[in-house]
């Protein structure tokens, strides 16, 4: 990976007049920031379609897009919809505010609308979609509809154990009963990729990637347990008998309880991880690089009794290593990975990390002990590794410094130089920029120098997250020739 920089930007976040960001006008305005500003990435969270919470990290499936991403504009001007059709719908009273509720009421009766419009004059071109994902899309397509069938419950609540189970005669059944809404979310996958794809070469001729996470679980509620359930720890019921978490820590006496089922590696190893391989196959149509979330769970993982209430139960379980990390870094050569390895470590992680070629994760906010030679600091950083002032999962640079203490303040300041003219925003971008790290990303919420309510995600909080979004001005020339000054300054143009 050469000497380069990028910036961290959810797609939700971006400005759009219809309550959250999309794939439409002004993520091409964003790619031309990138561009004028001299970043090489793009580093967007999950694209899947968000469940009941709203995060990223849990998906009803990890080959679909999100159908809140598909712009409406572009709609209108396929001639799918018409402005005043999605003028008139309500999406929310504060345009730094993603209002996921009036998103859900909202965005699917204008899609129906734009689905009875577009599913015979796109005819060809959707059979075609369809034939060329049936592997993935005819499940997603089916699950989704079903969901909607039983009031959006889980599937294993579904009253149905013929279903639920996945009994052949059941299936079927259901595809004739539910074949127009098994169309409709088929159909909204074509539209998602049709617009992705659009997007993705227009950032490729600007000379911009894209870096993407696939979070190493999936969720309990996705097509992808339901349509698979042998690649997971389940029971005859189908039900989890041990689900994911991390375990207490200084942080969390009771640890976190993700509530993910485990796979069963066994299985997948006597499949040649045929699961993984699609897996990473599919997201490759998104991202031109790729970041493992938790890499550390490839090596050993935290297992939790199914129906705990708190994380302190669980045990530490051995994970496939190198038998499955080698097969995804050798199927793949077109795409490049980044291992998320921060969190509880352990010589036997680092050995995994250090085996598997890849590079690891630096962040500066965890980099500043005035009482020792801490590994995060700026001059740790291996030139081997990506640098982040942040993640989604921390603070804004100024909701960061404002939780300080001042005897760490102090040190960080005069580590890092920061003066009043500066500031700590830009004097931490200018920081991250000169590690050693090969790869330096910083949040757009700290280019904008914006506060603690900026924040994407409070790990722990289960509510309130996944909300923040820029506003319509706050992307100027000026903004990007000042990015574009640190970025040469530092040879990562």
């Amino acid at each position: 990976m050469k000497r380069s920089c990028g910036v961290l930007m959810p797609m939700s976040s971006l400005p759009s007049p219809y309550g959250i960001g999309t794939m439409g006008k002004n993520a091409y305005q964003f790619v031309d920031f990138l561009k004028r500003s001299g970043q090489h990435y793009w580093q967007l969270l999950p694209l899947g379609p968000t469940s009941y919470g709203d995060s990223p990290y849990a998906s009803f499936s990890t080959f679909a897009g999100n159908p809140y991403f598909i712009d409406l504009d572009l709609l209108v001007r396929d001639r799918l919809l018409k402005k005043s059709e999605i003028e008139e719908r309500f999406w929310g009273k504060d345009n730094t505010r993603v209002d996921y509720g009036a998103i859900y009421e909202n965005r699917f009766p204008v899609l129906r609308l734009a689905y009875a419009r577009g599913k015979e004059r796109f005819a060809d071109a959707f059979a075609a979609f369809r034939a060329e994902n049936a592997s993935w899309l005819e499940n997603y397509a089916l699950f989704m509809a079903l969901k909607v069938h039983f009031g959006m419950r889980s599937w294993v609540e579904w009253e149905d154990e013929d279903i639920r189970l996945r009994r052949p005669d059941a299936l079927a059944r259901y595809r004739s009963e539910l074949a127009e809404d098994v169309s409709f979310y088929a159909f909204l996958q074509f539209l998602f990729f049709r617009q992705w794809k659009a997007l993705r070469a227009y950032a490729h001729k600007k000379g911009i990637e894209f870096i993407g996470d696939v979070p190493i679980y999936v969720a309990l509620d996705s097509a992808d347990v339901w349509s698979e359930p042998q690649f997971f720890q389940l029971d005859e019921n189908n039900l989890p008998t041990e689900v994911a978490g991390c375990p207490p820590d200084a942080f969390t006496a009771d640890g976190q309880l993700w509530g993910n089922p485990l796979y069963d590696y066994d299985a997948m190893k006597k499949d040649g991880f045929g699961w993984w391989i699609r897996r990473i196959e599919g997201i490759g149509k998104l991202y031109d690089v790729i970041r493992i979330d938790h890499f550390r769970g490839f090596e050993s993982y935290w297992a939790v009794p199914y129906g705990d209430k708190t994380a302190r139960l669980g045990r530490w379980v051995k994970g496939p290593g190198m038998d499955l990390v080698g097969v995804l870094t050798s199927w793949f050569h077109d795409l490049r990975f980044i291992a998320e390895d921060l969190g509880y470590t352990t010589p036997e992680v680092e050995k995994l990390l250090s085996d598997s070629g890849l590079p690891g994760m630096r962040v500066l906010e965890f980099g500043f002990d005035p009482t020792g030679d801490a590994p995060y600091m700026p001059h740790n950083c291996p030139v081997h590794s990506v640098c982040y002032i942040g993640t989604h999962d921390n603070e804004t640079v100024r909701g960061w410094v404002s939780g300080l203490d001042g005897k760490t303040r102090r040190f960080a300041g005069d580590y890092m130089h920061i003066t009043p003219d500066e500031g700590w925003c830009w004097g931490m971008i200018r920081t991250g920029m000169a590690t050693p790290s090969s790869l330096f990303i910083l949040q757009m919420q700290d280019a904008l120098e914006l506060p603690k309510s900026a924040r994407m995600n409070t790990p722990g909080n289960p509510s309130g997250n996944w909300q923040w979004r820029m506003k319509p001005d706050a992307v100027t020339p000026e903004l990007a020739k000042k990015l574009l000054a640190y970025t040469r300054l530092y040879r990562r143009a």
